[in-house]
């Protein structure tokens, strides 16, 4: 399937562009769409979701270079705001990303629909019959700031459970998102399906996020995904039911028996790879007694990164500046790094009890008793042994993508992928049983 798609075109479809909208009737209007939508999705055959996909994978791949065009606007549109390297870096979009989020529905596409799975299965003495069974949530709002990508992900993992989907993208990546959200469109289409089973809130006004968050009517979850700013907002103004992903302030532990070299190569691939993600390390535990050896090897290999630690690991190198006590719970997504010396095993855990985000915080050791003692005492969503924080993501997990990774330890946790997206219901075949 080829589809040429030109910035202008997409702009027809544009709710907002060229005039005022009131945003309480736009964002019900989106609604009421995405709940009807949300009826037909639910009864889909897997072939249809998997057919839109796969079409919407190719319909990215045709056309690149509009998506790459509308990307340097929005790119542009911030280049004089003052944003970080790191903002710029997860708003940009080059052929290898393109790429990357085409792939990424065919990786969906490829994973086993988990709707209609049976969860649990009972027969009673008086001969009924109970199974529960994994069902759509429904319709999902999903929140987001810079990142693109996260609109194809957030799309493509609804449409594969079930979900009909209303996207708010950060008003600077209105352009992409606009080209993004059509190329899905011509899958669903392709497929059989409405075209607002994927919809997106295409205006900056930030009144409709408030609306958003109010659509009881037809909403049924909200996830937002983004810095805390965006997620205390969410938690505090939302009358939808909410998964919340809070910021990842992560930690790594470098424990007296790690092999010091393999820990060095580790951190600097949890820090430096990618900045700007959740997962990224943003503070370093490091015991006492390997800290004078281990913190100039780091040093050494993070020439490109601040480093902020205590009295202790600034005495191991001069390359280390002082840390402040606000620095303990930052996430900095960019190229700095906080540096904490510990005495042992409960003064890490400690530590990293009362200032982790409960995201993602990974141990390096060679000693299994104490990765085993570490991963069962920190309470965060993922935990690592001798391994980059970085993996913290649903692609590497297998699930093909996913939503966002969720903090909390209600209904979901860690990365968010297609079972988290769907609930379930009880089905009870009988006979003609009545109750005595």
């Amino acid at each position: 399937m080829t589809v040429s798609l030109a910035i202008a075109e997409t702009e027809e479809n544009n709710t907002a562009a060229g005039q005022a909208v009131n945003s309480k009737d736009y964002v019900q209007q989106l609604g009421s769409q995405a709940r009807a939508a949300a009826r037909t999705l639910a009864v889909a055959t897997t072939e249809q979701k998997n057919k839109a996909l796969e079409l919407a994978a190719d319909a990215l791949e045709a056309n690149t270079q509009a998506l790459l065009d509308a990307n340097a606007i929005d790119v542009a549109s911030v280049a004089d705001k003052g944003k970080t390297e790191a903002f710029i870096d997860r708003l940009k979009l080059d052929n290898e990303r393109i790429t990357g989020i085409a792939q990424a529905l065919r990786e969906i596409a490829a994973l086993p629909d988990p709707v209609g799975r049976t969860l649990y299965t009972s027969q009673r003495p008086n001969g009924l019959q109970i199974r529960r069974v994994a069902t759509p949530i429904g319709v999902i709002g999903m929140i987001y700031e810079s990142r693109p990508n996260v609109g194809a992900d957030a799309g493509a993992l609804c449409l594969k459970s079930g979900n009909a989907v209303i996207l708010r993208g950060g008003s600077e990546s209105l352009n992409s998102t606009r080209v993004i959200v059509s190329c899905l469109a011509k899958g669903l289409e392709a497929a059989g399906l409405p075209q607002s089973c994927v919809q997106f809130i295409d205006t900056p006004d930030r009144s409709a996020v408030a609306e958003l968050l109010r659509c009881t009517e037809f909403v049924d979850l909200v996830i937002p995904r983004g810095g805390r700013g965006l997620v205390e907002l969410v938690r505090d103004q939302a009358q939808v039911p909410t998964l919340l992903h809070l910021d990842g302030n992560c930690h790594t532990y470098v424990h007296a028996a790690a092999d010091l070299a393999k820990a060095v190569e580790v951190v600097r691939n949890a820090k430096l790879r990618r900045p700007g993600i959740c997962g990224a390390t943003e503070s370093l535990v490091v015991d006492q007694s390997i800290a004078a050896d281990f913190l100039p090897m780091l040093a050494e290999r993070l020439k490109e990164c601040e480093i902020r630690g205590d009295e202790l690991a600034m005495q191991c190198d001069s390359r280390i500046v002082a840390a402040q006590e606000s620095d303990w719970d930052t996430e900095y997504l960019g190229a700095v790094i906080s540096v904490k010396t510990v005495s042992d095993l409960q003064e890490a855990i400690d530590f990293i009890d009362a200032h982790s985000s409960r995201h993602t915080d990974a141990i390096l050791t060679e000693d299994k008793n104490v990765a085993e003692n570490f991963m069962r005492r920190i309470d965060s969503a993922v935990v690592m042994h001798n391994a980059s924080t970085q993996f913290s993501d649903g692609g590497e997990f297998g699930m093909g993508a996913e939503i966002g990774i969720a903090t909390g330890k209600m209904h979901a946790r860690g990365p968010v992928g297609l079972e988290q997206l769907t609930s379930f219901k009880y089905e009870v075949h009988g006979d003609s049983q009545v109750r005595a």
